[in-house]
């Protein structure tokens, strides 16, 4: 009761007496911590290790480089382990073929104190490396090394094996002295068309084509200030802040085990810039953070990693957005904290109301004659992607249910009290610098009470994870499913971090978008998915989508927002009363006749009067969900090989459903789509195809002709065109896979230039040929 009237001060001070030190909540954190844990633990890397070199044994370097990774980020630093794990790791990469990451790994291990003993197997490896990427007065320098090095060494007989492999790479390098090949243009893959872009003089990261304004009604938004074409970029916005998810697990290897040897976001992406990951560079500190170079490893602890290492195991428990709140002080850093702060408790009243921001802004922090009365704009009246704007951001206090302010407080009391026990408090408020934070501290503190600064960082983290709940943008990317080692890949979007982009969180939800957003890294980009006419709104869809959910679900999901949605798409359905396409598209058919069937109650009618046929709509949902347990069977015996078995159970699945579900149903095109992706395992380019094109006809009908999804549809069947080598068909799917992906990722997308290059390599085709297909 006392929380749901508090103030964001109030509620920090509750939180501080609500949890105590020695009591049954502070015990029950402490156990749940035990769940995740990120230190070092040396017998975890020792498992690991037995893994990896089994997986290497089979020949399996993928699954051996990643656990590679995990011994590397469970050996104590200067360990001579550490420099055995970086030479075991270079040879699955080696193998793999990157070779430039392997002699990165080879350079880390003999930095690390490789062994003088083993010394020629890496040098040979990297011998090895410098000639494949014809570095060829390297690799000789290498070779005279290791000559040296096997000549001095008394015990000849260990290293015949490497003597036999040494001769060769010079009868290597010998040939390709004499017979150098002809120079090669620089393997940048085919650069599409370089987009224009004219930054606004008033808003950082967006187009000059939009505007900024400010009403009661929509608070904040973006306006287009010309007309705007499909493609065009909006906004390039790097994420003020941003933390990986750590992920659903992905098993790499059958078996349950001590440790996990699954591959999660944790694993496959650096914990920095969102790259993905090959050979990671481990923290010093935890078993948890994972860089794809020192570089990135050095700038995140200098920003915030210095202060978070040692708290690993209490993020992870208390979930991302408490993680993205304490990041976020951090880099805004205690001076810009504590200044906003002290102005939002006279402020902070004002702001929760659309009319009372316009009052308050005269006296916000850098309110200037140029900011228009806009919140978040400086002095200048230019709005930045700073922390002023992310401040500004609304948390809606009042609105959150007591429970889940009563959480979201006792967690970041939770995480402040573990910073002053841990004697980070000086860090935090920005008093040493990362060098002095080189090591966790002991415990200094152990009283229940917060200092006033702390109390200042928690009412900031507490305000931030609030404001997450409507503005926390997910950072999504495309992941390949299965090895991703086939002729055609598939792949889905998975969310990779939650981050906040303050001029991102300018754009107002619409079930019916005109933009789509993309990410690379930390950086999002928003374009026009469809034409903006000059005045109107620039809309972005929050996830309730019209395509994809009725009226009803949308509006449901949407509550978290706290604002009723009132786009065109929920106010054709809710005041007409017409039943949604989702609703008409995903019906359950007839089973005699197969019209549809409809009704709103327990019990379903035929609408073909003639029929009247009647159906328990919980028998038929059984029957839907009996359904897609089988088509989960059927992608299980995919995996494991046994493709015929797999077709066998797909199309015995087709048949089911076309007796009791509508032929446009969303699952009859993903069936299609599952026969299309066994038909191509097993190189069947013909009937693979036939099998997408009837996918991508329901994915059109759902999702519209120039959607995301009929791109990636289109991407998948001019993948299987070209290798069926149907010549014309897949230059023409090409074309329009181009033209529909081009609009929402952009002309340097990854799927634009594979596209391009299939095309690159259909058009050198003979004359000949290409009239024959």
């Amino acid at each position: 009761e006392r929380l749901a009237a508090a103030s964001l001060h109030d509620a920090v001070r509750l939180g501080c007496d609500l949890l105590r030190s020695e009591e049954e909540e502070e015990a029950a954190l402490v156990h749940l911590c035990h769940r995740a844990p990120t230190d070092k633990k040396p017998e975890a890397a020792g498992w690991y290790r037995e893994q990896g070199n089994r997986e290497f044994k089979r020949g399996q370097y993928q699954a051996a480089l990643r656990l590679y990774s995990k011994v590397a980020s469970h050996e104590l630093p200067g360990s001579p382990e550490v420099s055995v794990c970086f030479a075991n790791r270079s040879a699955a990469l080696l193998h793999l073929g990157h070779f430039e990451v392997c002699l990165e790994d080879i350079a880390r291990a003999e930095s690390h104190g490789y062994p003088d003993r083993l010394l020629p197997k890496v040098l040979l490896r990297k011998a090895e490396c410098l000639l494949r990427l014809e570095r060829l007065k390297d690799a000789q320098e290498i070779l005279r090394v290791l000559e040296s090095k096997i000549s001095l060494d008394g015990v000849m007989t260990t290293h015949l094996a490497r003597l036999k492999k040494l001769s060769q790479l010079k009868v290597k390098l010998g040939e390709k002295e004499r017979c150098p090949e002809p120079a090669r243009e620089a393997r940048g893959g085919i650069q599409g068309e370089p987009e224009i872009w004219e930054e606004n003089n008033n808003i950082s990261g967006a187009s000059s084509s939009v505007s900024l304004s400010f009403d009661a009604e929509r608070g904040r938004h973006l306006v287009a200030s010309r007309d705007i074409v499909p493609g065009q970029s909006l906004v390039k916005e790097e994420a003020f802040v941003s933390v990986l998810c750590p992920g659903e697990s992905l098993p790499l290897q059958h078996g349950d085990t001590a440790w996990d040897t699954g591959a999660t976001n944790a694993d496959l992406y650096c914990h920095h810039c969102l790259r993905q990951l090959l050979a990671s560079v481990p923290c010093r500190g935890c078993s948890y953070a994972k860089y794809c170079s020192q570089d990135c490893a050095d700038m995140a602890w200098q920003q915030y990693h210095s202060t978070e290492c040692s708290l690993g195991a209490l993020l992870l428990t208390l979930g991302v957005f408490c993680h993205v709140a304490l990041r976020t002080v951090l880099l805004a850093g205690f001076a810009e904290v504590s200044r906003l702060v002290a102005w939002s408790h006279h402020g902070d009243k004002n702001l929760q109301s659309p009319e009372g921001r316009c009052n308050a802004l005269s006296e916000a922090p850098d309110a200037g004659a140029g900011s228009r009365g806009i919140p978040g704009c400086g002095s200048n009246g230019r709005y930045q992607s700073s922390y002023q704007a992310l401040f500004h951001l609304l948390p809606h206090t009042e609105q959150h249910s007591p429970e889940h302010k009563f959480l979201c407080t006792l967690s970041v009391v939770a995480i402040c009290k573990k910073l002053q026990a841990a004697g980070l408090e000086a860090a935090v408020l920005n008093q040493e610098s990362p060098q002095q934070r080189s090591k966790p501290k002991t415990c200094e503190k152990t009283s229940d009470e917060l200092s006033p600064e702390l109390m200042t960082v928690a009412e900031a983290m507490l305000r931030h994870v609030l404001q997450l709940q409507c503005n926390a943008q997910a950072i999504t990317v495309m992941q390949e499913l299965g090895p991703g080692d086939g002729a055609v890949v598939d792949k889905k979007p998975v969310r990779l971090a939650t981050a906040f982009f303050p001029v991102l969180s300018l754009l107002n939800h619409s079930c019916c978008p005109n933009t789509s957003v993309s990410f690379s890294g930390t950086a999002a980009t928003v374009r026009a998915s469809q034409p903006i006419s000059s005045g109107q709104e620039v809309l972005h869809c929050y996830g309730p989508h019209w395509c994809r959910m009725k009226v009803a679900e949308r509006q449901q999901l949407l509550s978290q927002y706290f604002f009723e949605c009132r786009c065109q798409a929920c106010l054709e359905e809710l005041e007409s009363g017409v039943k949604s396409v989702v609703s008409i598209r995903n019906s359950f058919c007839c089973p005699k006749c197969q019209a549809q069937m409809q009704g709103e109650e327990d019990t379903l009618c035929c609408s073909n009067e003639a029929c009247a046929t009647s159906a328990s709509r919980d028998h038929l949902s059984g029957r839907l969900q009996d359904l897609q347990q089988q088509i989960k069977k059927a992608l299980d015996l995919l995996r494991v090989g046994k493709a015929d078995q797999a077709i066998k159970m797909l199309l015995k699945c087709q048949m089911d459903a076309g007796t009791f579900l509508s032929p446009e149903h969303l699952l009859m095109g993903e069936m299609e789509d599952h026969l299309a992706q066994v038909y191509a395992t097993l190189g069947k380019w013909q009937e693979a195809a036939s099998h997408l094109k009837k996918s991508i006809e329901i994915v059109e009908m759902h999702h519209g002709p120039s959607s995301v999804e009929t791109g990636h549809e289109l991407f998948k069947l001019a993948q299987i065109l070209f290798n069926g080598f149907a010549v014309s068909e897949a230059l023409s799917t090409i074309q329009r896979a181009e033209g529909i992906l081009s609009v929402h990722f952009g002309p340097q997308s990854a799927q634009i230039q594979e596209l391009q290059e299939m095309k690159a390599c259909l058009s050198q085709l003979p004359r000949n040929i290409l009239q024959r297909t």
